[in-house]
């Protein structure tokens, strides 16, 4: 797939402004539903772990569709996805404002909710991508930020909506509030090469030379036309034979049968141009679907893009739980009411902001190796978060929350070490794999930590548990990542230089 070069500017920071509100409106309350969780555990009274599994589903089902959603992105365009999800989105939370019980939130908040956060975060990415390329860090840095003040703005805003409105109502206006996403998704306009025509009609016997997959060319039209010539003509031999024994063909005697042979020609040709378009597209489909799973197994014998899932999958399992439980961590460790100055959602969503921003400047720097700016993002998280168990004011969970929510701001350089990974034409199928293993890890991330507390009534080990495994990820990264493979692939297939076999011929 060929694209246009990048303009790396222009039209391209109006696509960098809308996905910035896009992914504000759209991110805004399920990051911030930490807020919204400590409602719903007073309304229903279920326990820690079920109740978490609402804002785990939110944030874990658009990334497990992940595959999907760059299907549909690659199929019908970036701005045409942005505009449905934004009534996925909207719908979802309206129909949250009604739910009885915490399973119909699992549907309208956790799966409708999620999955349209999951399309509209793949259209915003796959376009900027397609817009920058030697500032793409900074452009993936400045939309990515977006989230991460609307985590910051939409905790304040839904804590005081349920104050004045209740959570209902809170849940009405939000749901309002990001149907603001269609006007965002209306400018989205696709980049197209400056010699690029609208597309012309296509009659259905050029169909095959336009997208047949194949390079030999099957039968062509007037070959199938004898073909279906000559089971007329056996047919009507069928009616008439001769003294001896021979078939012969009848040939019509008044004009009236005459005139109806003429006009069965067209309806024969229209038949055969359709049965071969139909068997024409039937081989293309089944080609494509072939060449899908041939690229998604070369993806995989990429041994740094296979540790890449697994880190992915491993830091979304350890540290996306803070996100949503930290209010309740510091409930749980006698922290006072009084004492809570910012909320720590708070300052978890505006160091993201910060996080996402510097590190994606970080990422454009020549000299910076981005892989390895990303290994040590999981690394540090892994450490501060085994930290948290050891903090017990809310002074030390507001200096941890912070380190947090800077590191995490790694989402936005994700993209671009995807793209450094396995390139910019394999980025909507190579990215679409790679959130899939985060929604996992989104998903199973904090119902484990919160079954770990109604388990053992506190939240130290699960946390221990989250640090293990990001440092994990952090590690098996690393390790792949290391020159001294490279180098070692190199050296096989090129034999030692044997000197001794040349001889300088020499004067007798």
């Amino acid at each position: 797939m060929e694209f246009q070069k990048p303009p790396d500017g222009g039209w391209g920071w109006v696509i960098v402004v809308v996905s910035f509100f896009t992914q504000f409106l759209c991110y805004g309350s399920p990051l911030a539903v930490g807020v919204l969780y400590i409602e719903w555990l007073d309304a229903f009274g279920e326990g820690k772990g079920k109740t978490a599994w609402v804002g785990s589903l939110a944030s874990g089902v658009g990334l497990l569709a992940s595959p999907v959603c760059s299907l549909c992105v690659s199929s019908f365009g970036a701005r045409s996805v942005t505009i449905f999800s934004g009534f996925l989105i909207a719908g979802g939370l309206m129909l949250s404002s009604l739910a009885p019980n915490i399973y119909f939130l699992f549907f309208s908040y956790g799966i409708v909710v999620g999955l349209g956060c999951g399309l509209l975060y793949t259209s915003t990415v796959t376009i900027t991508c397609q817009y920058f390329d030697s500032r793409r860090g900074l452009a993936l840095g400045l939309i990515s930020t977006g989230s991460s003040v609307g985590l910051f703005i939409y905790a304040a805003l839904q804590r005081m909506l349920i104050e004045f409105y209740g959570l209902d109502g809170c849940l009405l206006i939000v749901g309002a509030l990001a149907l603001n996403i269609l006007a965002c998704g209306s400018l989205m306009r696709p980049l197209q090469s400056p010699d690029c025509s609208f597309p012309e009609k296509i009659a259905p016997e050029n169909v095959l030379d336009r997208y047949s997959p194949y390079n030999e060319k099957e039968k062509s039209l007037e070959e199938n036309m004898n073909i279906l010539d000559e089971s007329y003509i056996s047919k009507v031999k069928c009616n008439s034979t001769l003294p001896n024994g021979d078939w012969v063909r009848e040939t019509p005697k008044n004009p009236t049968a005459a005139a109806h042979t003429k006009e069965s020609e067209p309806y024969k040709k229209k038949v055969v141009e359709q049965t071969y378009f139909c068997k024409q597209l039937a081989k293309r489909k089944w080609q494509s679907y072939r060449n899908y799973c041939g690229e998604t197994a070369s993806l995989f014998k990429n041994k740094v893009f296979s540790s890449l899932f697994i880190a992915i999958l491993l830091f979304d399992i350890g540290g996306f739980p803070p996100s949503l439980l930290m209010e309740d961590v510091a409930r749980s460790s006698n922290v006072r009411e009084e004492d809570f100055t910012i909320p720590l959602i708070s300052i978890i969503g505006i160091m993201t902001a910060v996080g996402k921003l510097l590190l994606g400047i970080m990422a454009d720097f020549k000299w910076i190796n981005t892989l390895y700016l990303y290994v040590a993002t999981l690394i540090i998280t892994g450490l501060a978060l085994c930290a948290i168990p050891l903090a017990k004011s809310y002074v030390t969970l507001a200096i941890l929350s912070g380190i947090l929510g800077f590191l995490t701001g790694n989402w936005s350089i994700f993209p671009y070490v995807t793209t450094k990974t396995v390139g910019i034409d394999k980025l909507a199928h190579a990215y679409g794999i790679l959130m899939f293993f985060a929604g996992l890890g989104n998903s199973l991330g904090p119902p484990i930590v919160g079954w770990f507390y109604d388990w053992t009534q506190t939240y130290d080990i699960a946390f221990y548990f989250s640090g293990f495994c990001v440092l994990l990820g952090g590690f098996i990264l690393l390790l792949a990542a290391l020159p001294c493979w490279d180098t070692c692939n190199k050296k096989l297939p090129k034999p030692a230089p044997t000197t001794f076999l040349y001889k300088v011929a020499s004067d007798v």
